[in-house]
């Protein structure tokens, strides 16, 4: 097995794993100024005969589109159901956000072509690519997000790409469980929070709420960037659990509109219906009156690189007595970090100084550093025989910790290729 790495690595985002020239295991971009793409040749996208996808969320998915003009095959994609309409979503936004800021990575056709294309499947149902037998596990991390099993008998060789995974579940989404991933000769596994442990989740959303109630009680908003996907809807949900009606805008919407077509990979559908059932929906001219009186927004876009976050920031920048409560990761280099970092981010008319308070709660959807550690740990008991370690900042580190244990395990670079035989 051929295996090369063309983006993700040692980073968040641009994933992209190649497989023997013929398969590509995700393709996304890396959200920065300008978008960061992995690493691309004509002679690559020609020689490709499938795309699996992992998930929907644009640092594995938001350059597929761009590849449709490229491969004369009839290049044939897998996925879940809820992953391709989920990221329609988000590939006609990148269309609409592209035109705006003259950044043009593929069109509406583009977008066609791969649903077109594309093979819709469920958790754990066999199909075959390029001469292997490959699987769909759930990897609980967004509606619809798979863990990808790939083997091949002939040759007595198999893989298994987490993407990205989360072991605990959540109010939104089962976990993944490392008793259903199937054994598998070669490990590619994320490692965003290795050496981070994340808070047990029922508190952490008292400390958030808490939060959120203060702000407004003291005649504030609690402005709440969410990712459109997973994020949006948990916090909506958590806010309803808790009696708190939020306001809701952007992208989010959308996703959650789509979501009720897709009940089986919720975790309870009833529940996340409910919750949106009472919030406020908020677009356009309506975002004046949701600043008249204190008020709590959950708003796109969660590392605040665009969306309607940035036209409440810009109202709310120098009142003190607002907090910006931040939902998760952010990346190096994009807005959400300078925020944390430097109290400032950069809007279309300049860089903005932010006075009201800033906070950030660590509802991740990835596993943790001792997730990770245990989910590795039993891989190797089974006789995985390497382990690769990607898509974070601390890959080299989590290797370092495999091999203690071990067992053979590299933090590739990016357009490092490996040989398994």
């Amino acid at each position: 097995m051929r295996i090369r790495f063309l983006g993700g690595c040692g980073e968040v985002g641009r994933s992209a794993v190649l497989i023997d020239d013929k398969i590509l295991l995700d393709y996304g971009v890396r959200p920065a100024d300008p978008p960061e793409m992995p690493m691309f040749s004509r002679q690559i996208a020609k020689s490709l005969e499938a795309v699996i996808v992992s998930h929907a969320h644009l640092d594995h998915s938001g350059m597929i589109p761009s590849l449709m003009n490229c491969n004369n095959n009839g290049l044939k994609l897998f996925m879940t159901p809820v992953t391709c309409d989920i990221a329609k979503i988000l590939w006609r936004d990148t269309i609409k956000l592209g035109e705006e800021h003259g950044i043009h990575l593929f069109n509406g056709e583009d977008v066609h072509k791969v649903v077109k294309n594309a093979h819709f499947l469920p958790f754990r149902k066999r199909f075959s690519v390029n001469g292997y037998e490959c699987e769909l596990f759930n990897a609980g991390h967004i509606p619809g997000s798979a863990a990808v099993h790939l083997w091949k008998e002939s040759e007595d060789i198999s893989l298994l790409y987490t993407g990205d995974i989360k072991m605990e579940e959540t109010r939104l989404l089962e976990s993944a469980s490392p008793d259903e991933l199937p054994h598998a000769d070669i490990l590619i596994v994320e490692s965003t929070y290795f050496g981070t442990e994340h808070k047990n989740r029922r508190e952490l959303e008292r400390e958030f709420v808490d939060s959120v109630q203060e702000t407004i009680d003291r005649g504030g908003h609690a402005i709440v960037p969410c990712f459109a996907v997973g994020r949006t809807q948990e916090i909506v949900m958590v806010l309803h659990a808790h009696g708190i009606i939020p306001f809701v805008d952007g992208l989010g919407i959308s996703v959650f509109k789509m979501l009720e077509h897709h009940p089986s990979f919720l975790k309870d559908a009833s529940a996340l219906a409910a919750a949106f059932k009472e919030a406020k929906f908020v677009s356009g001219k309506k975002r004046k009156k949701v600043l008249s009186q204190p008020s709590v927004v959950v708003t796109t876009a969660g590392m605040l690189n665009g969306g309607p976050v940035l036209y409440y920031l810009r109202k709310l920048h120098d009142d003190p007595r607002s907090k910006v409560l931040l939902t998760g990761y952010q990346i190096e280099g994009t807005n959400g970090r300078r925020l944390l970092e430097e109290k400032c981010v950069e809007t279309e008319s300049g860089p903005l100084k932010v006075k009201a308070e800033v906070e950030q709660y660590d509802f991740s959807a990835h596993a943790g550093d001792s997730e990770l550690k245990r989910l590795v740990s039993r891989f190797c008991r089974r006789g995985t025989e390497v382990v690769f370690t990607m898509h974070g900042e601390n890959a080299a580190e989590f290797a370092d910790w495999i091999r203690e244990q071990g067992c053979e395990a590299f933090a590739p670079e990016n357009g490092q290729e490996y040989i398994i035989e």
